[in-house]
């Protein structure tokens, strides 16, 4: 796993996404210095729809209860954890309609969700919409319908991750997203596609990454200098690697079962232990199971007698 191009991308992508998602709030009037009227019909000489009438309601209400710089981060991060799901997803085979979202057969950024637009299903699919943008020749428009309507459709079964999408986070999708330089393009073209099937590690270090700048700005603040609430989570939310996690668990629950088989096992010298002790760890499969060093016979007997008090095979865990 190439991790310094995950990084590169992962840095580059935060700030990239947090500018175009500015890009399209301003747009629609609504600015760092000038959150806009929220009752306009129209906005820059353009007439506001129905939808984006409410959605941009909905986005300014937002932005003067939080404050425009938090809502264009948490934006940016929405669009940047959807984007990384759905590539995963597309890799792994994991989408429904078996269809990718990104790329092609041949991993070329080449969206097959744009060639295969008339013959998906998805809920909420309106072809009517597909065909007119098709025929219009619309294909940055069709895209991000059909990112948004593939979104949506997903909410079913990862709700957590895929919340319907009708609101000012469907406004504020970046445009020109299948351009050369794309946070999408830039995704599949750096970031080689093995790397996507090493699910958790992948997801774990994008996310870490992604918040590389803030953790840096939260550390490099004065000794005593205040830290925000919204602050904390990219200075304490650290990706944990796949072989700490095993280490930490083979040596704590897995000492605690090893201890427990080790009565069966007979040992004629303390000096035996750790070979037998490294046998049952063998067996489980565990790779960074450490054996405990001999013991002094008053030691050992002191384990021993606290090793009584361990559950059997068959006897319940114990109840507060």
């Amino acid at each position: 796993m190439n991790k310094n191009a995950i990084k590169r991308y992962a840095i580059w992508a935060r700030n990239e996404l947090i500018d175009r998602v500015s890009h399209r709030a301003a747009v629609y009037g609504i600015t760092d210095e000038d959150h806009g009227d929220m009752n306009a019909d129209s906005v820059n000489g353009s007439i506001l729809t129905v939808t984006e009438k409410r959605q941009r309601q909905a986005l300014i209400r937002k932005v003067n209860a939080q404050g425009y710089q938090i809502v264009m981060e948490e934006v940016a991060f929405t669009w940047f954890n959807r984007f990384a799901a759905l590539r995963s997803m597309e890799v792994n085979g994991y989408l429904p309609s078996h269809v990718r979202v990104f790329t092609n057969d041949e991993g070329e950024f080449k969206p097959q969700i744009l060639t295969e637009a008339i013959h998906l299903e998805p809920d909420g699919l309106d072809k009517g919409k597909v065909f007119a943008l098709e025929k219009a020749n619309q294909r940055e428009d069709l895209f991000k319908y059909l990112l948004i309507t593939q979104c949506n459709a997903l909410s079913s079964i990862l709700p957590g991750l895929f919340q319907k999408i009708d609101d000012y986070t469907e406004l504020l999708l970046p445009d020109f997203l299948l351009r050369e330089g794309s946070v999408i393009q830039q995704m599949v073209e750096l970031i080689p596609e093995e790397d996507w099937t090493d699910q958790v590690q992948i997801i774990g270090w994008l996310y870490q990454y992604y918040n590389t700048e803030p953790k840096d700005k939260v550390f490099g603040r004065k000794s005593g200098e205040k830290i925000k609430t919204e602050e904390i989570p990219a200075a304490t939310q650290l990706f944990t690697p796949d072989w700490i996690v095993r280490y930490m668990v083979e040596n704590s629950l897995g000492r605690l079962y090893v201890e427990r088989e080790m009565a069966n096992v007979k040992c004629e010298t303390e000096e035996e232990r750790p070979a037998a002790q490294k046998q049952i760890a063998d067996r489980m499969g565990w790779q960074y199971y450490l054996p405990e060093a001999p013991q002094e016979p008053e030691v050992r007997e002191k384990l021993n007698e606290l090793g009584k008090n361990l559950p059997t095979p068959h006897s319940p865990l114990p109840t507060r």
